[in-house]
């Protein structure tokens, strides 16, 4: 077990990561099929500096050796609808569950929170049937916190809990998207990438989800090998920062593994002269987490609240590939610390210009890495 590893580098204005984002560049459905989704490939010191390709490209933007890391999280249907149980009134309460801090207990952020009690119960149920029949789960109020957030414990645990949550919840699409159109069936399956496994995120390893069998096959044709890892990914991860500076920052903490087989598999490669190619920034986070300071990669199993901004030494990943992120978020410091302040500034501006689309059903970019500081 390791401990959290947290980076908080020099502070930096938090309004020299915003951008304006027409609103109809928000992807509300993922491309069809998924691997046509576009990809705008970034070269920090190449040439040319930008270049609109498409997913399919990836296999030839790669070479034989590198390994392409991805994320097996599965997200699970983390969106609750009901109601609060108390005899002399009710109220609606939304739930979204945030993280899972025992076999019965998940943290959790609930509207409107300030209704809630601790110690009061609340029965959810799937949204097509009602709270007294038996599809209900009921939760009690263990804690509550700041803002909304509550502690929950649930009257199952375990995987009896697990399999109630996937009868009666919903996919939790990120607020841009669900401000604009509800959750559907659909969405169970495309908010899932083609390596989901082990459940317990909150949202999708978005970069994962442009991956088909077929690019998979191109790219071991092409010699390219994958290794998984596990990061849960949290909500907190796609909040915009609210702080006027990355030092008033706090990330929330995430819980990831890498096994002793897929550490050893990507320290093989590096020593070959192999590259690790992120796929996606939360492969990233935990690749970096577990990497020593000479980019060893050591196995890992515990919490990181890693937060990367620019001027930050990058020792595991040398390419990452990533979608489209929202403005004065983590992600796109996470991105500007990778190949550069004003090189993402320039490749965002580009592609708004060249109408590619944005977030979690968005495109994407494969990233190089900056050989200076840039904009730090």
């Amino acid at each position: 077990m390791h401990p959290a590893r947290v980076h908080y580098l020099a502070g930096m204005r938090v309004n020299l990561f915003d951008f304006d984002l027409p609103p109809g560049r928000i992807a509300l459905r993922p491309a069809e099929p998924r691997d046509a989704a576009r990809l705008l490939i970034v070269r920090p010191h190449g040439a040319p500096p930008l270049e609109d390709r498409t997913i399919l490209d990836l296999p030839g933007q790669l070479v034989p050796g590198d390994v392409l890391v991805v994320n097996d999280t599965r997200v699970i249907p983390a969106r609750l609808q009901g109601s609060r149980v108390r005899a002399n009134a009710s109220a609606r309460i939304e739930a979204t569950l945030i993280q899972r801090e025992g076999e019965a207990l998940w943290r959790a952020f609930a509207r409107p929170g300030k209704k809630l009690k601790q110690g009061e119960v609340i029965r959810f149920a799937a949204m097509e049937s009602t709270v007294n029949t038996p599809e209900s789960l009921d939760a009690e109020v263990a804690s509550k916190g700041e803002e909304g957030e509550v502690l929950l414990k649930f009257a199952l645990s375990g995987e009896a809990l697990d399999k109630a949550l996937d009868r009666i919840g919903q996919m939790p699409l990120p607020p841009y998207i669900s401000g604009r159109r509800s959750a559907d069936r659909r969405d169970d399956q495309d908010y899932q990438t083609l390596f989901a496994q082990k459940p317990g995120a909150v949202a999708a390893p978005t970069a994962s989800l442009h991956f088909t069998p077929r690019l998979v096959a191109a790219l071991a044709a092409r010699g390219v090998s994958i290794q998984k890892v596990t990061l849960h990914v949290g909500v907190g991860t796609f909040l915009p920062v609210k702080a006027s500076d990355t030092e008033g920052h706090k990330m929330h903490a995430e819980w990831g593994e890498i096994t002793q087989a897929a550490a050893d598999a990507l320290n093989r490669a590096r020593f070959s002269s192999g590259r690790i190619v992120a796929a996606g920034t939360t492969s990233l986070r935990i690749l970096e987490s577990a990497a020593a300071q000479d980019g060893s990669i050591q196995a890992f199993a515990g919490e990181t609240s890693i937060f990367i901004t620019p001027g930050y030494r990058f020792k595991a990943v040398d390419v990452l590939l990533t979608n489209f992120h929202l403005p004065r978020s983590t992600l796109f410091m996470l991105a500007a610390a990778f190949s550069g302040l004003k090189t993402m500034q320039a490749a965002y501006a580009h592609a708004i210009t060249e109408n590619y689309r944005f977030y979690s059903y968005g495109d994407a970019c494969l990233l190089f890495p900056a050989i200076t500081e840039e904009g730090a």
